[in-house]
């Protein structure tokens, strides 16, 4: 099972986000055993919509459980200061001498218009492990581009 990096405040959002999900499951469940009660499901549109978004429902609660069984929490990993990794704010400068800073988190909180990107994404994958003062050359789907990284601490 994949790993899912997460902050706490992340891990939260999903336990809080499968609460409604669950009891509208059950609330479906009602539904479509009521709907069977009237006989003839097969013209029954109550029952085939209630089944259907039972399904989708259902998938969602499997793939939000599974995250959360399979999460690392990034408040709690030892990010070591000075080197990129998940949990980093790091804070890069290219060749113009613009600055960025992102923080590296799990795929599931990346919000680029946040500074939030995945540690799966190719900048990331470039600076992960790198350290403070070293210049590295990464491509892009612009083609290849040289940062120097700045500042990598532990973004929490």
């Amino acid at each position: 099972m994949k790993e899912t990096f997460l902050t706490r405040a992340g891990y939260e959002k999903l336990v809080t986000d499968l609460e409604p999900l669950k009891k509208m499951k059950n609330q479906l469940s009602q539904d479509i055993a009521e709907a069977r009660e009237k006989g003839d499901l097969k013209e029954n549109a109550e029952y085939h919509s209630a089944k259907e978004k039972l399904g989708e429902v259902m998938g969602r609660i499997a793939k939000i459980q599974d995250k959360l069984e399979s999460a690392k929490i990034i408040d709690d990993l030892d990010v070591p200061k000075g080197v990129v990794s998940i949990g980093s704010r790091v804070t890069i400068q290219n060749e113009s001498g613009d600055e960025s800073v992102y923080m590296l988190v799990g795929e599931d909180e990346s919000d680029p218009t946040e500074g939030k990107i995945s540690v799966y994404a190719p900048i990331a994958q470039g600076l992960l492990g790198k350290k403070v003062g070293e210049t590295v050359t990464i491509t892009l789907p612009a083609g290849p581009r040289r940062f120097k990284i700045i500042k990598a601490e532990p973004a929490l």
